[in-house]
């Protein structure tokens, strides 16, 4: 079955994007599959590892989590409402990346805190969560069984994810859980390649994408973008 999800997906013309797509070995507006930085190339096999479940999903900031489509909607009118809401009039955000731990997966973070991007990802989680299916018995006992305190059930109850409003925080996946003993030479290593990539400059999120996963077994793919008009 297809899920849907909005995401921040840089321009496929920034330096941020080729870094960040490049870590993963995988392009999500082309769909192919691309080779890694030189400073990843001396163990290819960890690296696979650590990018297998992060590649599915893209380079990407989750903004409104995937859902299934509700059955009384269609993906032209979830297109539709991207563009919509994109042309509301919003507080531009600017994110300066930073390679971070987070729960012993490698992400890209704010380097400090955003609350436009807390804004933004609100909205987005409010708005378009018209056009998602309710999750099933079985979709809420595994996210419960995974440790969720009372606030996060009651967002997984609410909006379908538990990472919402207090409990969200922007990143961008770059690994899976790394080992205790790897986790230095691993954030190193992609702090490393991120400075030489990006030089630490600060790029507006000015952007949202609509991507789709057509089953389980095959990575989301951006299939339309809107630009976000400042709001004056």
């Amino acid at each position: 079955m297809q899920r849907y999800a909005i995401y921040f997906v840089p321009s496929a013309k920034t330096e941020f994007f080729r870094f960040g797509s490049a870590v993963l070995g995988y392009d999500c507006y082309t769909g192919g599959n691309i080779g890694r930085p030189a400073t990843l190339n001396a163990e290819p096999e960890l690296w696979d590892r650590l990018t297998a479940e992060p590649r599915r999903y893209g380079f990407h900031a989750t903004l409104k989590a995937p859902f299934n489509l509700s059955p009384s909607c269609r993906e032209a009118q979830l297109v539709s409402a991207l563009h919509s809401f994109a042309g509301l009039g919003h507080a531009i955000p600017a994110l300066t990346p930073a390679v971070q731990m987070l729960s012993g997966f490698a992400a890209i973070v704010p380097a400090a805190a955003s609350p436009a991007i807390d804004e933004l990802a609100a909205k987005c989680t409010a708005i378009f969560d018209a056009f998602r299916a309710p999750m099933t018995a079985q979709e809420r006992a595994q996210r419960v069984a995974s440790g969720l305190n009372q606030s996060q059930i009651a967002n997984l109850d609410r909006w379908g994810y538990p990472y919402l409003f207090a409990d969200f925080r922007f990143h961008m996946t770059l690994t899976s859980r790394v080992d205790m003993e790897r986790r230095d030479d691993v954030l190193a290593t992609l702090q490393k390649a991120l400075g030489q990539a990006c030089k630490d400059r600060a790029l507006a999120i000015e952007r949202i994408s609509l991507v789709r996963q057509n089953d389980a077994n095959t990575p989301f793919r951006v299939i339309e973008q809107a630009t976000l008009r400042a709001a004056r």
